[in-house]
């Protein structure tokens, strides 16, 4: 079965000709910096992933689902859902794992600070990537 073997955050993630293009990836915090008294603004970042398919399961499409949830679980913030669908190029040794990369940007309104976490699943695998939302409002200026 496919397996998720990278699942990360960044702050703008492109997948070009099979390579993840990353800016600013690997972190775990988010601060919303906004006036007192005014409502967060909406955060936008990229989520990129790499899946492992074996070669038996080549040539074959797969449903992979991503999701941003909080670290209590319920209803997903954004979800993403798709399909893959991994060949077999000549040349390429027989029984040899084929990988594909996928980016996705996502645009989150977090209802309040705390931990969060992205899911990803195909195949009835799953992988998480926990992060946490902290909020540093500043007083109205005079």
């Amino acid at each position: 079965m496919p397996t998720i073997e990278m699942l990360t955050l960044a702050n703008h993630a492109e997948a070009v000709n099979g390579l993840l293009y990353l800016s600013g990836a690997g972190w775990d915090r988010v601060t919303r910096r906004y006036p007192a008294g005014e409502k967060p603004r909406p955060h936008r970042f990229g989520i990129a992933v790499s899946v492992l398919i074996p070669w038996a399961e080549a040539n074959r499409r797969h449903r992979l689902s991503l999701w941003v949830e909080s670290e209590d679980g319920g209803d997903p913030l954004v979800k993403v859902d798709g399909e893959l669908e991994v060949g077999r190029p000549p040349g390429v040794p027989e029984g040899s794992d084929r990988r594909a990369v996928l980016a996705v940007e996502a645009t989150v309104e977090f209802p309040g600070p705390g931990g969060y976490r992205v899911v990803g699943e195909i195949g009835g695998n799953t992988r998480t990537y926990s992060f946490f939302v902290v909020d540093d409002s500043a007083p109205r200026p005079g």
